[in-house]
């Protein structure tokens, strides 16, 4: 579904739509980009509003990698965090391998 939307087949509204996911963009300490979690069965992104727009798109798609790789699903004690991060890290570099993020990000 990411490829997807990288591949500009679908909006970022339908993406929303299909996660059942909702962007927020807030004042953040610095250091945190961005986070993202699920209440109610909708998936809460919170986006750090100072970042630049490149920075915010980067940020959103690794939000967005977390919930396509079923982190927010997943029990607290299943994983660590170090492990979800890297996941999601990887998962954006395949991403960059198939020429893709370069449309998203600039």
């Amino acid at each position: 579904m990411l490829v997807s939307l990288l591949n500009n087949e679908i909006d970022e509204k339908e993406y929303l739509r299909e996660y059942n996911a909702k962007i927020l963009y807030r004042r953040l300490p610095k250091r945190i980009y961005g986070f993202v979690f699920k209440y109610r069965d909708v998936c809460i992104i919170i986006i750090n509003r100072s970042l630049s727009e490149e920075n915010k798109k980067k940020t959103l798609l690794h939000e967005f990698a977390h919930i396509e790789l079923g982190h927010l699903d997943k029990k607290l004690l299943e994983f660590s965090i170090e492990n979800v991060e890297d996941e999601a890290e990887r998962y954006i570099k395949s991403l960059m391998g198939m020429c893709i993020w370069k449309r998203f990000c600039c």
